[in-house]
Formats: C-alpha cells, structure tokens, sequence
C-alpha cells in the first residue's frame, strides 16, 4: 500500500468495457509526512474519494483485490480515505 494525494481526474468516453462504470483519478504519490515523492500513478476509485484527500492506494496484481476491481484490466486501485497518520507518536496528518 501506498500513501497518496488526489490531483485529478482522467475522463475516457473510449475503453474496454471491463472499464465501464469505473471512476479513474489521479494520485501523486506522498511520504507518511505529505511531502510529494514526485510519482504519478492514476487509479480506480473503489471508496469514492475526491480532489486533495490523502488516500491509500495499491498496485500490480495487488489492485485487483477489491470488488470494484475484481476481474478487470487494473494496475492502481484508491481503496481507503486516510483520516490520519501518526509517525512515532507523532500527528503528522488530520483530515480533520
């Protein structure tokens, strides 16, 4: 699992119909202390999240382990919204 911050969204009228129905956005990837590692990677949503919420995200073969997912073409899949993180005791994000 990875932490991650919505940045976008990627629309596509064209695609495979195992993609249907499928919400596609744009994660770039975050340190447990929000700093931005510069890595991209865009997802299915599967939890309904939005732009700028901290997420949980999973890739490879992993991706495909959710109900959204199962059985269709996905190599990225959001799969919690991150309420907090805490790092050796300390708060270092509240949704809050």
């Amino acid at each position: 699992m990875n932490l991650g911050k919505v940045v976008g969204t990627v629309v596509s009228t064209h695609k495979d119909e195992k993609l249907t129905g499928t919400k596609l956005l744009v994660v770039k990837q975050i340190d447990p202390q929000g700093n931005e590692t510069g890595s991209y990677v865009v997802a299915i949503d599967a939890v309904g999240a939005g732009p700028g919420e901290v997420v949980l995200y999973a890739s490879g073969s992993s991706a495909r382990q959710t109900a959204i997912t199962e059985n269709r073409p996905a190599d990225a899949v959001i799969m919690a919204i991150v309420d907090s993180v805490e790092v050796e005791g300390d708060l270092v994000y509240s949704k809050s």
